[in-house]
């Protein structure tokens, strides 16, 4: 499990006491079930409830010999309430315990989670806002390709942090089941009324349907989740690790008072935070095919996914959190350079805007075949040659033929192409209705 970083509320949660707490929590509310029903005394279930504790040191003594972590655990308990003990885990089997608790535990990651992912967006609707209309130019294939604007970056981003936390929202809902149905799934020696009762008390739906175990599609959905979040700031974090090379520098990442770049260059500012980021995001990816193969599991059950998931899910849980929690760190102060933006949309000599002269041919009336060849050589001159493209365009016959010269400088307007990002931004930083997650 990673914990150099782990915030202390997430670590708690799976912490080896938080666990076994939670095993507790689901075996004393079968026992308060089952007196309400008058199927144990309820004297019994009211030692059970002041007496039930653990000692977890003392219950990996006892599983050193059983070899049972679950019958471990009853055993400690047993040792603090006595005689009314025999009515613990009446009826139950060991997944009733385990995968109930495991439940639990990831509710309360997804109540950390959750509350992150929407920082990290509110501050990604802000920043989109902020630099709506300041201009930088877009690339494809590294290449520079036209006009955008910052704030275009942010709300792309911003919209798509939107369904990661929709994905998030419906994969914790997805776990937020338990099951007290038995060996087999069949309720063989409790009613089904019981598990009900059992879990509307814990705040878990029933698994409508069974086996030992509660079935892994929802944990590897879950994990999916995750991992595409992550995968999302990993995104974020590559533009940002691209946009602060020195060539270009329009963006960097925050550097604090005293922080050092490297023991032997005094002058590096280096994009640590981002390039962490891009390596926990292949860590936690990793743990996908893993989620994935715990789903199938012999006949009614086996426990191959269990050794797995106690690293899986912890880790997982862990490395989003810290992840958003170095998202928001470096989205919130981030350094933004719109003089080396307006620069290197310069950096061409107007090359970006050869996609808007072909379009003004074409609609002087010249073919879409011509109108590329004319636009190209002279674009293809320009790089070779370092010549301004627009003094290019001007000089050629064929171009001037067509076009009038301010036609043609019209054409390099980078507010002409960034005319429509208002209807952008408020199509993308919209907030639409959500459906909430079950409480």
């Amino acid at each position: 499990m990673i914990t150099r970083y782990t915030r202390p509320e997430m670590g708690a949660i799976w912490e080896e006491r938080n666990r076994y707490q939670r095993w507790l929590d689901v075996e004393i509310a079968v026992c308060d079930v089952l007196a309400e029903r008058g199927e144990i005394p309820t004297e019994a279930a009211q030692t059970i409830r002041e007496k039930a504790a653990f000692d977890p040191d003392r219950i990996n003594e006892i599983e050193r010999e059983t070899r049972h972590d679950v019958i471990a655990f009853l055993t400690n308990v047993a040792e603090y309430v006595g005689a009314d003990s025999r009515f613990i885990h009446l009826g139950l089997t060991s997944s009733d315990v385990l995968d109930t608790a495991l439940a639990l535990q990831l509710r309360d990651a997804g109540d950390l989670l959750l509350p992150q992912v929407v920082a990290v967006r509110q501050v990604l609707k802000r920043r989109a806002r902020e630099h709506g209309h300041t201009p930088m130019v877009g690339r494809t294939h590294g290449v520079h390709a036209e006009p955008i604007s910052l704030g275009l970056k942010f709300a792309l981003w911003y919209a798509e942090m939107t369904r990661q936390q929709e994905r998030l929202e419906r994969a914790f809902r997805g776990v937020r089941v338990g099951k007290i149905s038995g060996a087999v799934g069949t309720f063989a020696h409790l009613d089904p009324a019981i598990e009900e009762a059992v879990l509307q008390r814990l705040g878990l739906e029933p698994e409508p349907v069974s086996n030992q175990v509660v079935q892994r599609d929802r944990h590897a959905e879950l994990v999916f989740a995750l991992a595409l979040t992550g995968t999302t700031l990993d995104k974020i974090a590559t533009e940002i690790r691209h946009l602060q090379r020195t060539e270009v520098r329009e963006l960097g990442e925050p550097f604090s008072k005293g922080q050092k770049g490297s023991s032997a260059m005094p002058h590096k500012r280096n994009p640590i935070l981002c390039e962490r980021l891009s390596g926990m995001a292949r860590l936690l990816r990793s743990y996908v095919q893993t989620a994935l193969e715990n789903v199938p599991l012999w006949h009614e059950r086996d426990i191959s996914h269990s050794s797995a998931e106690r690293v899986i899910l912890p880790d997982s849980t862990i490395l989003l959190d810290f992840m958003l929690h170095d998202a928001h760190r470096v989205l919130d102060g981030l350094e933004i350079h719109p003089e080396a933006m307006r620069r290197n949309l310069d950096l061409t000599g107007g090359l970006v805007y050869s996609g808007t002269v072909l379009l003004a041919l074409a609609r002087a009336g010249v073919s879409r075949e011509d109108a590329y060849l004319w636009v190209q050589r002279n674009a293809m001159k320009s790089w070779e040659s370092g010549e301004a493209f627009l003094a290019l365009l001007q000089a050629d016959d064929d171009v001037r033929s067509h076009l009038e010269p301010r036609e043609l400088e019209r054409c390099f307007d980078p507010e002409h192409q960034l005319r429509h990002v208002d209807r952008i931004l408020e199509r993308a930083l919209e907030e639409k209705p959500r459906t909430e997650a079950k409480s």
